[in-house]
Formats: structure tokens, sequence, C-alpha cells
């Protein structure tokens, strides 16, 4: 088999739902709001898909509140809270994404992280499973004044890594992962695999490209592979 080539100067994904299915443990943060309200918790596969639009859709999933509600930041804090002590519980990389890593590393293909996650979580996440040692960026919520869907974290992450935006690929699992690809110049991949917590099902959101499993995205990164 030839060595592995791709047409792209750099990969960047998102974290959650993309990289990392964290949804176990985020829902598990959630559940213990309600349990500590003495209300029942959620089923898992129905918070799931909340969990594409963090806190923020995951207190709507649990309690159907939005972020104007007197209630929110209260909740949104001890959710925080509780998450912050148990990041890596459950959390695991997709099937297949250790092994497109590997891919990328053998031929040296640089790959970054861009996750609207704060960096209060991201960092210490992405040290525990492995994944901020070896990537070229990671770029969190907070590292600019913007999150996506602005394209700024996605330039940014570009700029630090210098690779040009125009050559690379954003991978992600919500509609705003896209937009903010295109806003920044990339090709985009929705990634279908992940929560897809939007109204609209991946093949409306207008990605160049879809991915149904991990292993759909060696083919679109390596589209020359045997």
């Amino acid at each position: 088999m030839s060595k592995l080539f791709s047409p792209y100067e750099g990969i960047f994904f998102d974290l959650d739902g993309t990289l990392a299915d964290t949804a176990p443990d985020l829902v598990a943060a959630t559940n213990k709001l309600l349990v500590a309200r003495n209300l029942t918790p959620k089923p898992y596969e129905f918070l799931r898909p909340y969990a594409s639009a963090g806190a923020r859709g995951l207190l709507e999933g649990a309690f159907g509140i939005s972020p104007d509600h007197e209630d929110f930041v209260a909740l949104r804090d001890e959710f925080f809270s509780n998450y912050e002590k148990a990041l890596l519980v459950d959390s695991k990389l997709f099937d297949g994404i250790d092994h497109l890593l590997d891919q990328m590393d053998a031929v040296s293909l640089p790959w970054g992280i861009i996750t609207n996650k704060s960096e209060r979580f991201t960092n210490p996440l992405t040290d525990l499973m492995g994944l901020r040692q070896r990537a070229v960026s990671t770029v969190s919520g907070d590292t600019t004044p913007y999150s996506k869907p602005h394209p700024e974290p996605i330039l940014h992450a570009a700029r630090i890594s210098n690779i040009d935006p125009s050559k690379s690929i954003y991978v992600g699992d919500d509609i705003r992962d896209v937009l903010a690809g295109k806003a920044a110049g990339m090709k985009t991949v929705a990634a279908a695999y992940g929560y897809c917590g939007c109204k609209e099902p991946p093949e409306a959101w207008g990605a160049d490209y879809i991915a149904n499993n991990p292993l759909d995205l060696l083919q679109i990164i390596f589209p020359n592979r045997d």
C-alpha cells in the first residue's frame, strides 16, 4: 500500500460529539441536578442530542428553560461544578478516531481542536484523553472573544498552527460548526455520527461532506487511500 497522502494542509475538529463521545458525563452532570431537586432523571437517549449545545442545551432538555430564565445562571453554575468533578468517567473517543489520528500523525498531517467548551473543561479533558499533547492547536469557546458559529476561533487555530484555512477541513456535529468552517474558508464535514442536536438534519447544513462514522473521515481526508 502506498503512503497516505492528503490534499489538505491541516484538519480541525470539534471536540464533543466529533472526536470524543462526552455525552455520558455531560448527561450525568445534568441528571445530578434533577436528582438534587427530587426530580426524575431524564433518559440518556433523550438528553444526548442536547449535548451538542452544551450547558444551554442540556438545561433546556432537562428543565425546559432558556438562558433568559431567572434560574438559568444558578443551574448552569451547578452543572459546571458537577461536570468539572467528573470530566472523564464514561467519556471516550468515538470508535475509529484513535486510528484516524494515528494515520494523520504517521504522515505528519497536523490536526487541531476547536470547541465552544470553555478552557476550564477543554484543557483538562483533552490532557486526560491524550489529545492536547498531540494537537497543533486547541482553541476553546473562551480562547478568543468569539465562539462558533463565528469564524474567529477557527481562524485563530489556523493562524497559531501556521496553516492556510483554504487548504484545510473543519469537522463538526452541529450546524454551527459548518457555518463557522465555511465562514473561515475551510471545507466542512458534518459528523452525522455525533449529537446533531439542531432541528435540521446534517444533510441540510450545507457541508461539503457528510461522515456517517469516523471511518468515513479517513476516506475524506485521504481520498487516495486503497
